[in-house]
């Protein structure tokens, strides 16, 4: 059996994901505990929104606040699991032609990939950039969710979020730029 942090042939084409170190290790249980923290959020918003749904229909009395809380979780449940997406190789691009450039002409496969990882840093640091100062004013002016004597949240804990998924996605996107470029990945197997 293989280890959880050494991915699969495919996945390691597809994603480049990375073989060893502790630097992959590391960033292989957050990606994986930040999934998943997204996966339980998203299971206990499925109950909220019963619930709300049942009070509404049997009860004539909603949950005050579900659709508050369903609004600032959909953002903070895509940065929790985005760095595991992206350690799979889940993201969007086109992987047939990659896996074909990347066995024909390796050299240009592991630029194009690469270039990809680069492009997934600079928009990572751009969301950082542009987070860090919305985490800041929501702490020190205490912005919120929601109506003032209905339901409330503080809206740092998402900005939180953002930033911690989007810097830990960008560690994975260092990690398999680096792998590309020092020719780290693995070849895939030839299918016959």
């Amino acid at each position: 059996m293989s280890d959880p942090g050494t991915p699969r042939t495919t996945e390691t084409i597809e994603g480049a994901s990375p073989t060893g170190g502790a630097l992959s290790q590391f960033l292989f249980w957050c990606s994986s505990g930040l999934n998943a923290i997204g996966s339980v959020w998203i299971f206990v918003l499925m109950i909220l929104i019963n619930c709300d749904a049942f009070g509404r229909t049997f009860l004539n009395h909603p949950i005050e606040g579900v659709i508050e809380l369903v609004e600032m979780s959909i953002v903070a449940i895509v940065f929790l699991q985005l760095s595991d997406a992206t350690r799979r190789g889940r993201l969007t691009r086109s992987d047939g032609l990659f896996s074909r450039i990347l066995l024909r002409k390796p050299t240009i496969g592991r630029t194009l990939g690469a270039l990809f990882d680069l492009l997934g840093i600079l928009f990572m640091v751009i969301i950082i950039y542009g987070t860090i100062p919305l985490l800041t004013e929501a702490i020190d002016e205490s912005l919120y969710f929601g109506t003032e004597g209905v339901f409330t949240a503080p809206r740092w804990p998402v900005y939180f979020v953002i930033i911690v998924g989007g810097f830990v996605t960008l560690m994975q996107f260092a990690t398999f730029t680096h792998r590309y470029i020092c020719g780290g990945y693995q070849q895939p197997e030839q299918s016959s």
